[in-house]
């Protein structure tokens, strides 16, 4: 699994044109799913980014988590962070998975991640055209594939 986490002040997503989800100051979880993914990936990559201490505290240092902050969490299944782009100019989408494969893990995840935060918690619609919008608070953007944890 691969995730593109970025602090935002707040963010916003528009499904299929029609309805509005949106977040207030917290991170935006864009979520490539591979096939060699399981569970695993998904309860590491949870627990990660709970933890992971990019909010500023008093002395304006990255030290506070999402939860020390009680901030917002969005979740955004994207394929396209599994993109091959070595041969040619057309990306190739091969490691991506296939939905039978990727809308239980993406359901895990959306549990997985309300249940170890606690915090608001919004989605996107998986196969869904979405239209995000974003203020990147920073900017800060944080990129974490669970196959490389060490």
């Amino acid at each position: 699994m691969r995730v593109v986490i970025q602090r935002v002040g707040h963010a916003k997503v528009l499904i299929n044109k029609i309805e509005d989800r949106e977040i207030g100051k917290g991170l935006l979880i864009l979520l490539g799913i591979e096939e060699a993914d399981t569970s695993e990936d998904v309860e590491w990559l949870c627990a990660k980014i709970a933890r992971l201490r990019v909010f500023n505290d008093d002395a304006g240092v990255m030290n506070l988590s999402v939860m020390d902050i009680k901030g917002d969490l969005m979740l955004i299944s994207q394929f396209t962070l599994h993109a091959s782009t070595k041969k040619g100019n057309r990306p190739s989408y091969i490691r991506a998975a296939s939905p039978e494969h990727a809308i239980p893990l993406y359901e895990k995840f959306i549990e997985q991640l309300a249940s170890e935060t606690g915090l608001k918690m919004v989605s996107g619609t998986f196969g869904a055209h979405m239209e995000i919008t974003l203020v990147n608070d920073g900017p800060v953007t944080i990129i974490i594939d669970s196959k490389n944890r060490e």
